[in-house]
């Protein structure tokens, strides 16, 4: 995967299970966000073949595109909330892969589905008024209308970029618990979870595996329980933190 003259990803051979949870390291520019656009469809590979959830992004046409997108949850370090809106807006957000152009415009004028969005904002543990301006949220608040967004999609892949990269330390745990809390599905079964991630702990304390990215190769790729203090230090000699 190139971008002109540049080589973002070099020979990367990775798969992912269903439900498994995937975090991705490595020092800015080591290729995670590449890797995280070319699982939601958004970068197109200049060589090589994407699959995902058995479908190849760049050989569908754009309904089918857009159809598997709706089973793509995207979680991203700046939200994308529109702050002037309505809450209940930015929730029901999560359903415009699935809805028509039609009703996501009806939806805009007199918001529909209004339990599952307040269903939803009180699993993730809010509970505001619907129609309050989502700018007036804090910063904590807003994280999990986001949260909230993601649980009415209801998707079966999940892929979140730095997530918790400008929170501090508690709020990014609890983040990440309330994250990885949504994934669970009945009967033992969860969504697919890969996340970029620059503090190794939590990628350890969440995650299943571990994989570590630098100049847009995959230099490491460990089950979080065959990590101890060794292929700690090999992790970060190989991937120094920035």
């Amino acid at each position: 995967m190139a971008y002109g003259n540049r080589m973002a990803l070099d020979g990367v051979d990775l798969s992912v299970r269903r439900g498994e949870r995937v975090a991705l390291v490595g020092p800015s520019g080591a290729g995670k966000s590449t890797l995280l656009g070319l699982g939601n469809g958004t970068v197109v590979p200049t060589q090589g073949r994407v699959d995902v959830l058995g479908v190849e992004p760049r050989a569908v046409s754009p309904g089918a595109l857009r159809k598997l997108r709706a089973r793509i949850g995207s979680v991203h370090q700046q939200l994308h909330l529109v702050g002037p809106l309505p809450v209940v807006h930015n929730v029901n957000a999560g359903r415009l892969g699935t809805w028509g152009r039609l009703r996501a415009l009806r939806s805009l004028l007199r918001p529909l589905q209004l339990d599952e969005a307040r269903t939803a904002l009180e699993r993730v543990g809010i509970g505001p008024d619907l129609q309050m301006r989502t700018d007036r949220l804090s910063g904590g608040e807003q994280q999990r209308v986001a949260l909230a967004r993601l649980l009415v999609q209801d998707p079966e892949l999940v892929l979140a970029d730095e997530p918790v990269a400008s929170l501090d330390p508690a709020r990014a745990e609890d983040v990440m618990r309330l994250l990885c809390g949504l994934l669970e599905q009945p009967a033992g079964h969860r969504r697919t979870l890969v996340v970029s991630l620059h503090d190794f702990d939590l990628a350890v304390r969440h995650c299943d595996r571990v994989v570590a990215l630098r100049q847009g190769r995959v230099v490491l790729d460990v089950p979080v329980e065959e990590v101890d203090e060794a292929t700690r230090a090999r992790i970060y000699d190989l991937v120094p933190d920035t």
